[in-house]
């Protein structure tokens, strides 16, 4: 079927990105495996290719393109080659809309040209010990001083990508007691340097999947936050990543999407090269109508992913449709890999072949961003159940 998603200046974008990370990732990608992280330096070089502005006004030193379709085409090409970028989808995908939804204009001024130039690497945190997708139950908290002219930062967050090399946290906080029968109230989102005294970066997480991402624990004891960093209005951040979270969950739906389509194209060209008692795999009938089942899931994914994708550019995707998105696309990259992998045969379970790779960045994508179970509450919950 024709897809009708990107046009001809999505598609030039497409090339140049493959282009550069046939050039600059893909050599160095094992090396970067085994350090457990991108290099820091790296992400200078996303600046000048300018993944970092498209859709920063050209006020602050972007090209002041609203729309969230070059990062869907970064979560194919990215994939297509098995390969990733570390924690910057975080500072792009995430963090970007928090800063131009919220932040006054004296704050955009401050962050968004540093932020362009990756002089400011950004991240979130939300997560916290103990609380998972209970975000109404954390516990870090964050008082104003008697003058109002700064808060204390206090208390832990973990799970939070990008958080070894971020130089600024957007973090959420408590900064009043929960109201009785509402246990939203009363959360802040901090902008957070973390250059600060009493800020620290714990242990790097030791992930099964996604091992090129810095993902760590962070601690705050007596941080001094200045008034001028908060973002938004104050007690209303629940409100906010409400709002943004449709965002992210197309993000995860769309990167689970092209994980599948690449484990496709991946078990398509080993069985074909890969001979066995006198023959190609892919002769095989089983393997070929695997590879149709798949291709055929693939398909639908891509539909929804698209659909999704137009749905947040035009400023209409919902909170359960987007959760929809993720449920779907997540759940079929998880049946397709594994059947990818299984047509891989034993050197599927080896990390030097992308499919074993994909296996394991995969399984985290039913997980956060709310898990599945959370997916189907929120579409329970809009279709009046």
């Amino acid at each position: 079927m024709r897809r009708t998603v990107f046009n001809e200046d999505h598609e030039a974008f497409r090339q140049t990105l493959r282009s550069f990370i046939e050039a600059e990732v893909v050599p160095v990608y094992d090396e970067w495996l085994a350090a457990g992280q991108v290099p820091r330096e790296f992400y200078y070089k996303l600046a000048e290719l300018g993944l970092f502005g498209i859709e920063v006004p050209e006020e602050y030193g972007g090209a002041g393109i609203e729309s969230f379709k070059y990062s869907a085409i970064e979560s194919e090409e990215l994939t297509r080659v098995g390969v990733s970028f570390g924690g910057q989808s975080v500072h792009v995908a995430l963090c970007l809309h928090y800063i131009l939804s919220l932040a006054s204009e004296e704050q955009k001024k401050r962050w968004l040209p540093k932020f362009v130039s990756g002089e400011e690497m950004w991240a979130i945190a939300m997560t916290e010990p103990g609380t998972g997708s209970d975000l109404a139950g954390m516990r870090t908290t964050a008082k104003l001083s008697d003058d109002g002219s700064h808060y204390i930062l206090n208390g832990a967050k973990t799970f939070i990508t990008g958080g070894v090399h971020a130089d600024r946290v957007i973090v959420c906080a408590r900064t009043a007691p929960a109201d009785e029968g509402n246990r939203r109230h009363g959360i802040s989102l901090l902008i957070v340097d973390t250059k600060a005294d009493g800020y620290s970066v714990g242990r790097k997480l030791d992930k099964i999947g996604l091992k090129t991402s810095d993902t760590a624990e962070l601690a705050f004891t007596d941080v001094v936050v200045p008034a001028e960093e908060l973002l938004g209005e104050e007690h209303k951040g629940f409100s906010y990543l409400g709002n943004n979270l449709p965002r992210e969950r197309l993000s995860i739906a769309y990167g689970a999407y092209a994980q599948a389509a690449a484990a496709v194209q991946m078990a398509k060209k080993y069985t074909q090269e890969r001979q066995v008692f006198g023959q190609p795999v892919a002769a095989f009938q089983n393997t070929k109508f695997e590879l149709a089942a798949c291709q055929t899931e693939v398909d639908a994914a891509q539909a929804v992913a698209d659909r999704a994708l137009e749905a947040l550019d035009a400023g209409e995707l919902t909170p359960a449709e987007a959760a929809s998105a993720k449920l779907f696309c997540t759940e079929v990259a998880h049946r397709v890999i594994d059947r990818c992998l299984q047509l891989h045969g034993g050197y599927g379970y080896m990390n030097e072949y992308p499919i074993a790779r994909l296996y394991a960045d995969n399984r985290v994508n039913r997980i956060y961003g709310g898990t599945s179970e959370v997916m189907k509450s929120i579409i329970a919950k809009d279709m009046g159940l």
